[in-house]
């Protein structure tokens, strides 16, 4: 679809470059005054979004893009949890959780509103399922919620995924900048005396130094061992999409079973952190203009009145609830985005101990979406 790019799709090595070069332009420009309020994923974003909408870089078909969903994802997984002491952690879950449940409940009212005033055509409920979906529990709820409903429109699906990526790299842009206000901040609990505990050097991992050598040689091997055994059992199963959930619960327990050897892996974090950070180039780069603006307006307008719905609801239910302004945008990146997104976002803005709240609401989402779009869609049929 984006041959026409000046970067061809087959030119691997240059794309991995320029994923790379804006990750690394991110973390520098987040410790220079003119950067520093937006934050390094902010910054890698804005970089690859430009390219992708100047048409330099293409928007799909790269192998780099396949490779860091299928690959660096899951594997970033592991090495951000190896300090998931489960007993000492999951007490956070709860706050959380909560902000998830009201996510959730906001984007089935924004769908709702957004069905009634925006007109699709004769597949709007089908449209509607797939958004709730998607905007309940993450993008692989858009796949199977799309052949649940039997959406079979090869346009509508291009333009849905196409507005999808649009909305969702600016709504991070938006979740990024929320704690930077400070009027906004100040509207809400403090909870996070209690929630950021003290951190060591290594817990920190900043990248002022390199990482251990033999600790991130254990840290990549453990991570990809549990990758291995994890989408294994996945597929054994027969549970379609749930490898990276898999992941993540023998990732936990283990770390729950041994949390010191395993908070003695230097090196995983920072690994971890920078997959992260590709993986936020990629979701740059997936953001085009031109298809939405070409082929879905109307999906635009759709799925952005979902979101600004969603989050004035998550705001205003949380600011009543007493909830930390953390917690809720952790909560709506889970419900957005799906568990990666959460967690990426939860370790770009430092927030050490919301990382597995992120993960579990994320999964659950994965868990649930995809039963509430098909239903809510097929009442508003």
């Amino acid at each position: 679809m984006f041959s026409d790019t000046l970067i061809d799709k087959d030119q691997v090595w240059l794309m991995w470059t320029i994923l790379l070069g804006a990750a690394a332009f991110g973390l520098w420009g987040e410790k220079q005054r003119w950067g520093r309020k937006l934050s390094a994923v902010v910054l890698t974003m804005g970089v690859t979004f430009t390219l992708s909408n100047l048409g330099i870089i293409p928007i799909e078909g790269v192998v780099a893009y396949d490779i860091t969903w299928g690959r660096l994802v899951p594997l970033a997984i592991p090495l951000l949890l190896f300090r998931a002491d489960l007993k000492r952690i999951f007490r956070e879950a709860g706050p959380t959780l909560v902000a998830f449940s009201l996510g959730a409940v906001g984007t089935i009212i924004g769908t709702i509103v957004a069905f009634k005033l925006i007109p699709l055509g004769e597949h709007d409920w089908q449209l509607a399922s797939i958004f709730s979906a998607t905007y309940i529990g993450g993008s692989m709820n858009y796949a199977a919620a799309a052949e649940a409903v039997g959406l079979e429109s090869g346009s509508l699906t291009t333009a849905g995924v196409a507005a999808d990526n649009l909305v969702m790299a600016l709504y991070f842009l938006v979740l990024f900048a929320l704690p930077g206000v400070g009027w906004l901040s100040r509207l809400f609990a403090i909870r996070h005396e209690e929630i950021e505990p003290e951190l060591d050097d290594d817990d920190l991992e900043s990248g002022t130094s390199m990482p251990d050598m033999l600790g991130t040689a254990f840290s990549l091997a453990l991570a990809l061992g549990l990758c291995s055994l994890g989408f294994w059992l996945a597929e054994i199963m027969g549970w379609k999409g749930g490898g990276i959930l898999v992941v993540t619960a023998l990732t936990v327990l283990l770390a729950t079973a041994l949390p010191g050897p395993l908070a003695r892996l230097r090196g995983a974090s920072t690994i971890g952190s920078f997959f992260m950070q590709i993986f936020f180039a990629v979701i740059g780069a997936s953001a085009h203009v031109g298809t939405v603006l070409k082929v879905g307006p109307w999906l635009f307008l759709f799925a952005g009145l979902i979101l600004l719905i969603h989050l004035a609801f998550l705001l205003t239910a949380g600011k009543l609830l007493r909830l930390d302004l953390r917690e809720i945008i952790i909560a709506s990146n889970a419900n957005m985005g799906g568990p990666t997104t959460a967690a990426a976002m939860a370790v770009a803005r430092g927030w050490k101990t919301l990382v597995l709240p992120a993960i579990l609401c994320g999964t659950l989402g994965y868990a649930v979406a995809t039963f509430l779009g098909v239903a809510l869609g097929n009442w508003l049929k």
